[in-house]
């Protein structure tokens, strides 16, 4: 598939087959993911992959499938083949920055007036959704309580799991009441040579 189709085709999707999803496709999703950007390459990012039909369950009811389900949405995001929990550590950046090579000139360690490791992360979701749409599959994404994730999962403290992310075969689903607000006229999204 042409890069242009995978972005014109991703699309957040709130219900998913029953079919299985072949390992080794969910193995080239995750290492397409390790491919994101990470600022000096410090590679704070972690997936944790549950296939696990049990876990699974368990995931989805920390991601609001009880929730969901009352919503009129199904309980969604334990129906995904695979469930991508993607994680990012604060230290891991800050670690690798108090290195030499990534020290201010004089010696002392940088302010981060922006978080990047923020991001960082949120460059390896968008790899997980637009390779989930390459493979013919589909994703959607949704919050869960970190400290519950952690949990279940066996996270550890420094690193923060930002959300879960179903990917599996989609079937027809209800689509989100916002999006009738439409797309941002292109022209108030880009700017050029200057605000």
């Amino acid at each position: 598939m042409e890069f242009e189709d995978v972005v014109w085709r991703r699309r957040m999707v709130r219900r998913f087959g029953p079919e299985p999803v072949a390992p080794e496709v969910i193995e080239r999703i995750a290492a397409m993911a390790q491919r994101a950007p990470s600022a000096g390459f410090s590679q704070g990012q972690r997936l944790v992959v549950v296939t696990d039909p049990d876990i699974r369950a368990r995931v989805g009811a920390i991601g609001g499938d009880e929730e969901y389900a009352e919503l009129g949405y199904g309980r969604w995001v334990g129906q995904g083949a695979a469930l991508f929990v993607p994680c990012v550590s604060e230290r891991v950046y800050r670690d690798r920055y108090a290195e030499p090579d990534k020290r201010n000139p004089d010696g002392s360690v940088i302010d981060w007036p922006i978080p990047y490791w923020w991001m960082d992360i949120g460059c390896t979701v968008m790899l997980i959704l637009l390779a989930a749409v390459d493979a013919g599959l589909a994703a959607g994404f949704t919050g869960g309580d970190p400290d519950r994730l952690r949990d279940e999962l066996g996270i550890p403290a420094d690193f923060a799991p930002i959300g879960i992310i179903p990917v599996g075969h989609p079937l027809p689903d209800k689509r989100s009441p916002s999006l009738k607000r439409g797309w941002v006229p292109t022209g108030t999204f880009v700017r050029r040579d200057g605000w």
